[in-house]
């Protein structure tokens, strides 16, 4: 079995999902501040759930190329992949996924702040959901 965490990495916030033993459904778990040690606690979170893979939301710009935003991703990336040797890690176009997460909530009738709240978590398990379900398609 492979756990799989996701997360969706923000300049304020970071959302953080976790898919099921079975890696077939994802749910949002945590929330962690971007101005925090986020890459430590990301690291106890995998520990704690015996993660294999973590899944990285790349914030690509609309025409599907990296900017800047998506390095700092990658850089962060690359201390998580110090501290943790032997831990895949794999990036996934998250363009949208915030805005489904918004509709999501919004169908939920979550008010303005508990979405605030969510927001970042959703969008984690939102990004995270569709990579798993391209597992899935893709027969693995």
């Amino acid at each position: 079995m492979i756990r799989y965490l996701g997360l969706d990495i923000g300049s304020v916030r970071i959302g953080v999902a976790l898919s099921d033993p079975l890696g077939h459904f994802a749910q949002g778990i945590a929330l962690l501040k971007a101005s925090g040690d986020w890459v430590g606690e990301t690291a106890a979170l995998i520990d704690k759930w015996g993660v294999s893979v973590v899944v990285v939301g790349l914030p690509l710009r609309t025409g599907g190329e990296e900017g800047p935003e998506a390095l700092r991703v990658r850089r962060k990336m690359e201390v998580l992949a110090e501290r943790r040797p032997g831990l895949e890690i794999v990036f996934y176009d998250e363009r949208f996924t915030t805005v489904i997460a918004e509709r999501v909530l919004l169908e939920a009738d979550l008010s303005r702040k508990k979405r605030r709240g969510k927001i970042d978590q959703t969008a984690a398990a939102v990004l995270l959901q569709g990579y798993l379900d391209g597992l899935r398609g893709a027969g693995q």
